[in-house]
């Protein structure tokens, strides 16, 4: 049985963070996924706009129940590291974007020798245009949410 963390703002949810959660979802396979969501405080320091705690957590419960009929435990992430450094974990599961944060993570947990966990890395779903899917090209109305390029006017 494995125990797997994955964290992140999910605003929006889009098809590249589907990705990282049904890997999360098949890593964990009769074992515990805990999927951790930035806080509204922690969100609030990017420079976009990022939906309410609950909205997102909402959405993620929804996505996670329709796609896979499960219900993963949810934690309130107040900073980047969330429960992977005190307790014990199998696998992280991170994107190019968020892997230095699974290194930073393993080197605390050396620290306090404690066993590293393993990082599964996630390659980014690109969009139509051969770019990364980013919740910042969605709020910037580059593309949707699966990476179709929008029209400008």
């Amino acid at each position: 049985m494995s125990r797997v963390a994955i964290g992140g703002t999910f605003s929006p949810l889009h098809d590249g963070h589907k990705a990282l959660l049904s890997r999360a979802h098949q890593l964990s396979s009769n074992g515990e996924l805990i999927i951790g969501i930035t806080s509204n405080e922690m969100a609030r320091k990017r420079l976009r706009y990022v939906e309410e705690w609950e909205i997102r957590k909402q959405k993620l419960v929804q996505f996670m129940l329709e796609e896979f009929g499960a219900s993963p435990k949810i934690v309130c992430l107040e900073d980047p590291f969330g429960p992977t450094i005190e307790e014990d974990f199998e696998y992280l599961v991170v994107s190019p974007e968020t892997e230095p944060t699974g290194n930073l993570i393993n080197a605390r947990r050396a620290e306090l020798r404690k066993e590293p966990i393993k990082v599964e890395r996630v390659e980014y779903v690109l969009a139509y245009d051969r770019q990364p899917i980013s919740s910042t090209r969605i709020m910037e109305h580059e593309i949707d949410i699966h990476g179709q390029l929008l029209q400008h006017r």
